[in-house]
């Protein structure tokens, strides 16, 4: 995993700092008092991919669960709404001793 930019739109404009990597998983969104389904398309270690409807604001900040065994808990923040497709979400794992998880995870994927 780099720090290099991965990919360009059509208009040239990178959509993401790191590596991403192909995932398809479920994701607990909780947002005030509800909990919304989501579904993860690609993941970083610093961020993912993720369809969600309807899909949250740009700047709107949250905590997930990533389903795995065990649960993953992240700290999200919206960085780009594609509407219809999903929205970019960065992240920061909410508990140190679990990076070793995501880093597990990772390495396990095919890059996006």
């Amino acid at each position: 995993m780099g720090s290099e930019p991965l990919e360009k739109t059509k208009t040239g404009i990178v959509r993401h700092q790191w590596h991403r990597r192909v995932f398809r998983g479920k994701l607990e969104v909780e947002r005030g008092s509800s909990i919304l389904d989501g579904t993860v398309q690609d993941i970083g270690p610093r961020g993912l991919f993720v369809e969600l409807t309807p899909p949250l604001w740009v700047g709107e900040s949250f905590h997930a669960k990533l389903i795995l065994n065990p649960v993953l808990m992240l700290d999200c923040t919206v960085v780009r709404v594609e509407p219809e497709i999903g929205m970019a979400v960065t992240f920061k794992v909410l508990e140190a001793k679990d990076n070793g998880q995501l880093q597990s995870l990772l390495v396990g994927l095919h890059l996006a």
